[in-house]
């Protein structure tokens, strides 16, 4: 943990205002791109290869009470690792300032079991149908992002009943993201891809007592990847 200054002493223009970034804001972004997919500080700290501790609170001022702040090399770490870029932090910097106003829209909503049931997605695993209910949320890059809510206990201790899932059909997948998949056979999983060749993907199981999957492709109706989770 370094200490970074430059988010102290960096002039930021906002609507023609000269603003200077506090202490407290830089740490208020970190942990809420930590919420936004669905991680802890801790293990959003982990996912990014970095002590767990890193992002602690007990971390953010020194013993003499000096404020410390979280070093440039973490804070790049971390985008990596949520694949997220600079301008998605600096506005969560200025959200967490007051300076910038999450819109919010409504977007398609229905339960794990229903995501099963034929008619709710097209072939390419967008939503359709008029039988989604809506929920709101603060605006994403996707028209067509929707929202599942996890049932069951079969993603614990990562996702647990009554958990909502934000689905973005349109965001690019790599390695190590999570997912939803749809079978052909109506199953819809919510796992981390290990791997995906030319002819099947992998797997991984957020809940340990399952089992690593693996699918041939032609076995799989759509992908998408998760794009955040309340919890």
């Amino acid at each position: 943990m370094g200490i970074y200054p430059h988010f102290k002493t960096q002039p930021t223009h906002q609507n023609g205002d000269t603003l200077l970034l506090t202490h407290w804001q830089i740490w208020t972004a970190v942990e809420a791109l930590a919420s936004k997919n669905g991680l802890t500080p801790s293990g959003m700290a982990k996912k990014a290869g970095l002590d767990p501790t890193t992002f602690n609170k007990s971390k953010r001022l020194t013993k003499s009470g000096k404020p410390r702040w979280p070093s440039t090399e973490s804070i790049a770490k971390i985008l990596e690792a949520t694949h997220s870029n600079f301008d998605d932090f600096a506005r969560l910097v200025m959200t967490a300032g007051g300076k910038i106003t999450d819109h919010t829209a409504p977007i398609p909503l229905i339960g794990f079991a229903q995501a099963g049931v034929g008619g709710f997605f097209d072939d390419g695993g967008f939503p359709v149908g008029g039988s989604w209910d809506l929920v709101k949320f603060p605006e994403i890059h996707d028209e067509n992002a929707y929202a599942l809510e996890v049932s069951g206990d079969s993603m614990e201790p990562l996702y647990r009943a009554g958990d909502i899932l934000i689905i973005s059909p349109n965001a690019e997948i790599r390695r190590r993201d999570r997912v939803i998949v749809k079978t052909l056979e109506g199953q819809v999983l919510a796992k981390e891809l290990l791997r995906r060749t030319a002819t099947q993907i992998e797997l991984y199981s957020l809940n340990p007592e399952h089992p690593t999957l693996v699918f041939p492709l032609f076995e799989v109706d759509w992908i998408a990847r998760i794009v955040w989770a309340s919890q």
